[in-house]
């Protein structure tokens, strides 16, 4: 079995509402945040978050600001808006339910 995972549809863009509930972050940082905690299980291209980034902008789910990283270099940093937010708490009642509902099948239940 391999160590990585791939990603199923959707599931970047609720790790990066999720991650960016937190606190705002920037591209670099959200995608060390999300394989630090998969403990390496998802390895993100970095292409791939700025494009879930702009998309999440577009729709308004996420705001971004130029800032100073910390090393010193000017990022944009993203912050959960308000629809934002509402769209996590959608979205991840919608994969713990898949989740269950999988789990229960694989199970045989």
């Amino acid at each position: 079995m391999p160590d990585t995972l791939p990603f199923l549809k959707g599931t970047l863009d609720v790790l990066a509402l999720k991650a960016l509930a937190w606190a705002p972050m920037h591209g670099f940082e959200l995608t060390r945040w999300i394989e630090e905690r998969s403990g390496a299980a998802f390895v993100l291209d970095e292409a791939a978050v700025y494009q879930a980034l702009y998309r999440m902008e577009t729709r308004g789910l996420v705001a971004a600001d130029w800032g100073t990283s910390e090393k010193g270099r000017r990022a944009r940093y993203y912050r959960l808006t308000a629809a934002g937010r509402a769209h996590l708490r959608r979205e991840a009642a919608l994969w713990r339910r898949y989740a269950e509902v999988v789990a229960a099948i694989l199970e045989g239940a």
